[in-house]
């Protein structure tokens, strides 16, 4: 559904695109996942029309983005990261606004927005002033607005940024209920946890550049970071210990009374681990795993965490 090919873009000496070049499903949602100042922005909004590339080209259903702005710009829905809203403008107000913005008009206008403030829980204050909401129901309706016009690809730029977790999970039901009807959406982030329970693929983003990118699963298996099973014992023998050890090929680490076993194969690994450690009559303190993460994928392939 949409292609990018080698985009790039520069502001003054500072590169923040470099040869970017992505491809996104109908009806996928793809995450963009990237520490602040990576350049996930930036492709948001070249993806999206609003801002041109120095290089590379952008095609939605194979035409060409700058060739058939207008065009493509109808099937478009963005969410920026700021608030798009007029404070003094009631919420109904504020959509009416942006769908004549649209072309809707009439009654179709009015049963669109009755519609959106229904889906996003706010149709009993339609008629309250943005300037009263807290920063959760802004972020709601700013996703509202950008719905307005049925598009068939929503950009969301960051949009659980600075509100409360209640908030963010009413959010993430809005978007999971969206992917579920087959809207297309590019989501960014640069929580890892929002990128794992809503994205079908991501692509981590660093420094202008898509370093990787792939399903969860797909991200896990590539990684040569492991999974580690983490066990503390009362007392044990140190024999018995060594003894683990040789069975897991040398993958334990040993220190005072507690191991650790780094595997790609925890479901087969951790049971086979307990059933040696009741079989040498060891007492189990304390059974710890740490599953991988992309945090610890981009570690791995950055060298720094995902919020530095």
């Amino acid at each position: 559904m949409l292609v990018a090919k080698n985009l790039s873009k520069s502001y003054n000496d500072v590169k923040a695109l470099s040869n970017v070049s992505l491809s996104i499903k109908e009806g996928e949602l793809y995450g963009l996942l990237g520490p602040n100042g990576a350049g996930k922005t930036t492709t948001i909004s070249i993806l999206s029309s609003l801002l041109k590339p120095d290089g590379g080209e952008v095609l939605y259903q194979d035409k060409s983005l700058y060739k058939n702005t207008s065009e493509c710009k109808k099937i478009i829905g963005v969410v920026p990261q700021e608030i798009a809203l007029y404070e003094d403008l009631t919420a109904i107000e504020n959509l009416k606004f942006w769908g004549t913005l649209y072309g809707i008009k009439g009654k179709q206008l009015q049963s669109k927005t009755d519609e959106l403030l229904e889906f996003l829980g706010l149709a009993d204050r339609k008629n309250h002033k943005i300037k009263t909401y807290s920063g959760g129901m802004k972020r709601r309706i700013n996703i509202a607005a950008a719905l307005l016009h049925d598009p068939k690809i929503v950009f969301m730029d960051e949009p659980t940024v600075g509100i409360d977790p209640q908030s963010r999970n009413l959010i993430f039901e809005v978007i999971e209920e969206l992917h579920s009807r087959g809207l297309t959406m590019i989501y960014t982030t640069h929580y890892m946890e929002e990128a794992e329970r809503l994205c079908d693929r991501i692509g981590i983003i660093d420094e202008g550049r898509i370093i990787t990118e792939g399903s969860l699963d797909e991200l896990k298996k590539a990684s040569s970071v492991k999974e580690e099973i983490q066990v503390k014992f009362t007392n044990p023998q140190k024999t018995d210990l060594v003894s683990m050890n040789n069975h897991f090929n040398g993958q334990l680490s040993i220190q005072d009374n507690q191991m650790i076993l780094s595997t790609s194969k925890t479901n087969t690994d951790l049971p086979e681990l307990i059933q040696l450690c009741t079989n040498a009559n060891l007492q189990l303190e304390k059974l710890d795993v740490r599953s991988l993460s992309l945090e610890s994928i981009f570690l791995e392939l950055t060298g720094k965490s995902l919020r530095d």
